[in-house]
């Protein structure tokens, strides 16, 4: 056997056959002919048998032909393995045995077999266990049937034999890896056979009968009679399994029911699938639940950064983006409609038919559209189906300068909407459980990396230890004045919070679960709008220690679409408001009308100029000023605008209050002497603010007792107090607080005194 290469002259002898002088195309190396476009193994090569007596092995990988010497290959494909030269095989396929041809080495697994006969009765056997075999082809059977399911849309058989395929390539693979135990490989021999038996007769195929030790009978070795008594046994033995499975899918269900009805809390899984939008820029796709009856957001936002190219920024997460709406209660549960909402907005120019974009302004936050889909349903448990794809529909707003809101409230009024193919694909499902739990009984859903956005309010039950302290601000509306301009203003608000020094806390505005912190939040310009309506919330998360002193601070202004102009525009005016009221309780949740002061830039950009001033319209009032009055001009640098701006605030904190009996209690220590009076107002205090801090008000009335246990002065106190708040529990509206007070008993209670 030999290879000699002379000038563009190849000869080579070998196998049977000669090579004579090379065609043009043809060089000198040693490989593969590319002579005419093909890879011709008649060519120079010398071919050789493989290593193995024979080899049937299954394709990898896809594999398209390239030229007549060449074979096609599908994944899965059998192939039989007749030659081999530095890389390449040359066989055929077991589907088609008449075409023989040459592929790559790389596209196939070896596997070894053994050929009994020549020719057209050369019968090729796998050498491995019989089982393997049974298996193996009853997967390429199976597999047949499941593609034809899924083309025909029979989504529970397709469920149910997607599961029997897994379990089967599961099973397999032990058996396969040879580390099992005698007795554990027997058991999961018989798992096997019933498994493929049980698939066999659901898919209406034959039903194979077998031995005691689940080998198949061969009908040449064994009686009619006694074929005809297996057949009966395997009948039986599949018939009872069908029942069994059909009894268990029936305690599944009522143990599901069960178990959301016992179940306090839930959690809608999102996982967003694409997006399916001509957006010509940068985007942001902000995912919330909403109440159309309320007209309110009952979550906070999912934030997914989508980019110009149709793809999320974050490539990492392309098949990544999912998100859990947690906390949803029993009230959540009853509400009438629950729907699922989207809002896209554009980031990039102010318009998009300006094309000079060297010009013009960029990174402006533009409204571009919505899309909507009733979740309750899937909200209440009626539909559950974590497989299907739901196709949200697309609606635009109209020359980008509809409200977003107004677009949510069109959307979910109308009937249908014409979203000529644009719209979103996501998969969804209810989850009972809190974070914790669902981490745990859901790990293939979610794990780490998937965004928690909660419940704008807390859940039903506040278990110890579930520390939080967020306080969600959102933009509602203003109506501001043209000014020197002759059309109204593009107005942008600017959310940031400092403290009482005038220096700004970084990294503590959430605009969104799945988002990085930052530290300034711009709003949605709407272009040349009197009276912009925003309704965007973002989620303010300071340390307990610097709320005292911190405040937020709106600033307002004019967006130019021209660079050259925008970089010229000053902040216009100013509105702040504390986060903590003159007598140490949090700022009330609700709609504030906020007062928008003007100034010089550089003075509003001062906290000193402004913090000493009312921050709302009803602290003027209570300071003796009017906001139309001559006496707002005696308000140091700044005046009040005529402007006006309203915000909404909603605090969910474990550790700030908003009531003042109850923060009395829970600070006891900085003023003992009005303990008396604070242990008695307890009782007058809302239960459901109570229970809210029901760790914090246990640990002080303990304390309480503990630190004067010299005296009896507070005993009598305490003991009612202690008794109001079981009383609480015990009472029906809170009665599913009584495993938070187990809880506390047994991990958190530590008061001896107390305790004797």
């Amino acid at each position: 056997m030999f290879l000699v290469c002379e000038q563009d002259q190849v000869w080579a002898q070998g196998r049977g056959f000669v090579q004579f002088p090379g065609a043009a195309g043809v060089d000198c190396g040693v490989g593969l002919c590319n002579a005419g476009g093909g890879l011709g193994w008649e060519g120079r090569q010398v071919w050789i048998p493989p290593l193995m007596q024979c080899s049937l092995c299954p394709a990898l990988y896809n594999y398209d032909a390239r030229g007549p010497d060449e074979l096609s290959l599908q994944i899965g494909d059998t192939v039989h393995i007749l030659e081999t030269y530095e890389g390449w095989y040359r066989g055929y396929t077991l589907r088609k045995k008449s075409k023989k041809g040459i592929f790559p080495a790389s596209y196939i697994h070896l596997k070894e077999a053994i050929v009994e006969g020549k020719g057209q009765h050369e019968t090729v056997i796998p050498n491995e266990l019989p089982l393997i075999q049974e298996v193996t082809t009853t997967l390429r059977e199976w597999s047949i049937i499941w593609r034809q399911l899924y083309v025909q849309d029979n989504r529970e058989m397709f469920r149910s034999v997607r599961h029997m395929i897994y379990d089967l390539i599961e099973w397999r693979s032990q058996i396969l890896s040879g580390t099992l135990p005698q007795d554990e490989l027997k058991e999961l021999k018989k798992k096997v056979t019933a498994k493929i038996d049980y698939g066999n007769r659901i898919l209406d195929l034959d039903l194979v009968v077998r031995d005691e030790d689940g080998n198949i009978l061969d009908p040449e070795q064994s009686s009619t009679i006694s074929l005809f008594r297996a057949h009966e046994i395997a009948s039986k033995q599949v018939e009872e399994r069908l029942q069994e499975e059909k009894s268990q899918k029936q305690n599944i269900d009522i143990n599901r029911q069960a178990k959301f009805a016992a179940t306090p809390s839930f959690a809608l899984f999102v996982n967003l699938k694409n997006v399916v939008c001509k957006i010509g820029e940068d985007a942001e796709v902000l995912m919330s639940l909403y109440d159309p009856l309320e007209s309110k957001f009952i979550s906070e936002n999912y934030l997914v950064r989508w980019s110009s190219c149709g793809l999320p920024k974050d490539i990492d997460r392309l098949h990544n983006l999912r998100a859990v709406f947690t906390d949803l209660g029993s009230k959540d549960l009853k509400r009438e409609k629950i729907s699922f909402v989207c809002q896209i907005v554009r980031v990039g120019r102010m318009e998009l038919r300006d094309n000079n974009t060297r010009k013009l302004t960029s990174g402006l936050r533009r409204p571009f559209g919505v899309a909507v889909m009733d979740v309750t349903d899937i909200i209440n448990g009626k539909v559950d189906d974590e497989d299907k794809q739901h196709f949200i529909p697309f609606q635009p707003v109209a020359g980008e300068n509809d409200f977003l809101q107004t677009v949510i409230n069109k959307v979910i009024a109308a009937k249908e909407v014409n979203h000529k193919g644009q719209g979103l694909w996501v998969t969804l499902k209810l989850l009972p459980g809190d974070i914790h739990q669902i981490r745990k009984e859901f790990p293939h859903l979610v794990d780490r990396s998937t965004a928690v956005a909660r419940k704008m309010g807390f859940p039903e039950i506040i278990m110890p230890g579930d520390v939080r302290n967020d306080i969600y601000v959102t933009l509602v509306q203003g109506d501001f004045d043209k000014g020197s301009k002759t059309t109204a203003k593009n107005v942008e608000v600017t959310v940031s919070v400092y403290d009482e020094d005038g220096k700004r806390l970084e990294s503590v505005i959430f605009p969104g679960a799945g988002d990085e912190a930052i530290s300034e939040y711009k709003s949605v310009i709407y272009y040349q709008v009197k009276q912009p309506r925003w309704f965007e919330t973002v989620k303010v998360a300071i340390p307990i220690e610097d709320v005292n002193r911190s405040h937020l601070r709106f600033t307002f202004r004019h967006r130019s679409s021209q660079d050259s102009k925008d970089k010229s525009e000053k902040i216009f005016a100013l509105a702040f408001v504390k986060l903590m009221r003159y007598d140490g309780t949090t700022l009330r949740d609700g709609e504030h009308d906020l007062i928008v002061y003007k100034a010089e830039a550089k003075k509003l950009e001062d906290a000193s100029t402004y913090l000493s001033l009312p921050s709302t319209k009803i602290e003027l009032e209570e300071k003796g000023h009017s906001a139309t009055g001559k006496s707002m001009q005696n308000l140091g640098s700044c005046t009040i605008s005529k402007d006006s701006f309203q915000i909404s605030t909603l605090v969910c904190s474990t550790k700030l209050t908003q009531n003042v009996d109850l923060l009395g209690l829970l600070k006891w220590r900085s003023n003992t002497s009005l303990l008396h009076q604070n242990l008695k107002q307890l009782m007058k205090v809302d239960g459901g603010e109570v229970v809210k801090f029901l760790q914090d008000t246990l640990d002080a009335l303990f304390n309480i007792m503990m630190e004067n246990s010299e005296s009896e002065t507070f005993d009598t106190l305490v003991f009612d107090a202690l008794v109001f708040i079981i009383g609480l529990i015990a009472d029906r509206k809170f009665q599913h607080f009584n495993p938070v007070l187990e809880t506390y008993i047994k991990k958190h209670f530590s008061a001896t005194l107390a305790y004797t």
